[in-house]
């Protein structure tokens, strides 16, 4: 493992709550009926599919790929990755597991650094690295909140998802 880095251990402890939380929330979608879970209950990305959809596209297709392997793949934001429900799930999952390696085996010096991509218009961007890695993690947590909301709609309850339940259940683990 590559040296520790204050961004490190920060990124570290983001990548294992947002694939805790992707775990929980993704226990908390299988209930429901396929009508439920494809209903256009109003989010951006219409239903709780077409968000998980979003959510591997943006993240692990689009954004891990920038960072892991600095590719500028040229994908539709709403573009449908997976039309099936339980291939899905498990995408998404895997794609939040795989952040925790990428972040431990990247340079400490690569956090102070720069990330440079091509967005899909064709535009080169050149951003810090830090910042724009936590905007994949806030992006995660903007979108399960939204399926959280569109869970209770559908009349199921919605997972405890705060950082602080999984900085807690971290604490009993390893204290």
């Amino acid at each position: 493992m590559a040296a520790m880095s204050p961004w490190r251990g920060h990124f570290l402890t983001f990548a294992r709550y947002h694939a805790w939380a992707t775990r929980r929330l993704l226990d908390a979608v299988a209930p429901l009926s396929d009508e439920a879970y494809r209903r256009d209950v109003g989010l951006f990305f219409k239903s709780v599919h077409g968000t998980l959809n979003h959510l591997l596209v943006g993240e692990t297709l689009l954004w891990f790929r920038r960072f892991a392997h600095g590719e500028s793949p040229a994908l539709k934001l709403d573009m449908e990755a997976e039309p099936d429900r339980a291939r899905l799930a498990q995408a998404v999952l895997d794609g939040a597991m795989a952040w925790e390696a990428a972040i431990s085996a990247w340079p400490a010096e690569r956090f102070d650094g720069r990330i440079r991509y091509t967005r899909m218009t064709g535009a080169v961007v050149d951003l810090p690295f830090a910042p724009t890695l936590a905007h994949v993690f806030n992006h995660a947590t903007h979108h399960r909140g939204q399926i959280t909301a569109a869970l209770t709609l559908l009349g199921q309850p919605g997972p405890e998802l705060d950082l602080v339940y999984f900085l807690q259940m971290q604490e009993a683990q390893t204290g």
